[in-house]
């Protein structure tokens, strides 16, 4: 009985250290899958990176189709970073006025939300010299979000009044700059477009306040960021937008409350047809 039972010790020993060299083997074979998987995953990211710096350089080159006129200030503002637009956005919207004037669509155009005028000075260029182009800014650190706006938005802006914001190519966020408005004035000037000569007006201001009027609007990029900003410039513009005209939303595909308000206001009235671009187009049909 004693003997069996050493046995049996002897038995269940010999089993356990064939489970555990079996596990041993087990794991060993895990941790080289692992590490053949991490080995791949490095390569896609590292391919995935190349793709998308092939695609900016791809994207740039649609600057070029541009006239002459329109696409040397559309490289340059990009240069001086005066724009967040990466080139297929600033190139759309550079296009949309384009056609705008091909297409003889009456009405002023409306830049609202400039940040350095970037974007504005390619409208300026792009646009006739007979046509205004009232460009709205605060000219400052943007207001704040409010309770319809979602949680992203809501860190962006602690982000940006903790004073941890950067702007393109790591420069000085432009709501920190000192006088934005002078500025974008010399900016507008800097590039052949003086404002004064230019058929260009910049405006200091709220949307809500500036925002007014009953002018016809050909053409309006409403660029601002959260959702009462946008709300407020959907309802001043939209009515006013003639056949044919365009709003460009700049921020639909990037914060909560933008693409908030832009679906409320198409769902309470009709009219507005969806163009999905880099940005959400809606036209006057």
């Amino acid at each position: 009985m004693q003997r069996r039972s050493v046995r049996e010790t002897i038995d269940a020993v010999r089993r356990r250290a064939a489970s555990a060299l079996g596990g041993r083997v087990e794991l060993d074979a895990a941790r080289a899958e692992l590490s053949a998987a991490r080995a791949e995953l490095d390569r896609r990211t590292h391919e995935v990176r190349r793709l998308r710096r092939r695609v900016r350089e791809l994207e740039v080159t649609l600057l070029d189709d541009l006239p002459d006129s329109v696409s040397s200030v559309a490289h340059a503002v990009r240069t001086e970073h005066l724009t967040l637009l990466g080139a297929r956005p600033l190139a759309e919207l550079a296009q949309a006025v384009l056609d705008v004037e091909a297409q003889g669509v009456g009405g002023l155009m409306l830049e609202c939300g400039t940040a350095r005028g970037g974007s504005a000075i390619v409208m300026a260029a792009a646009k006739s010299p007979e046509r205004l182009l009232s460009v709205h800014d605060v000219f400052g650190l943007i207001p704040p979000p409010t309770d319809e706006d979602g949680e992203d938005v809501h860190a962006r802006y602690a982000k940006i009044t903790a004073g941890e914001a950067r702007g393109r190519g790591g420069e000085e966020y432009y709501g920190y700059r000192g006088d934005l408005y002078t500025e974008v004035h010399d900016s507008f000037a800097r590039h052949g477009l003086p404002v004064e000569t230019s058929g260009v007006r910049l405006v200091r201001g709220l949307f809500e306040d500036t925002v007014t009027g009953d002018e016809p609007v050909a053409l309006a990029h409403l660029d601002g960021d959260w959702y009462a900003s946008t709300r407020t410039c959907l309802e001043r513009v939209a009515p006013r937008l003639v056949p044919g005209g365009r709003l460009v939303i700049d921020d639909y595909f990037a914060w909560s409350g933008c693409r908030k308000a832009v679906d409320e206001y198409l769902a309470e009235h009709d009219g507005l047809t969806r163009e999905m671009h880099s940005r959400l187009h809606l036209v006057r049909r």
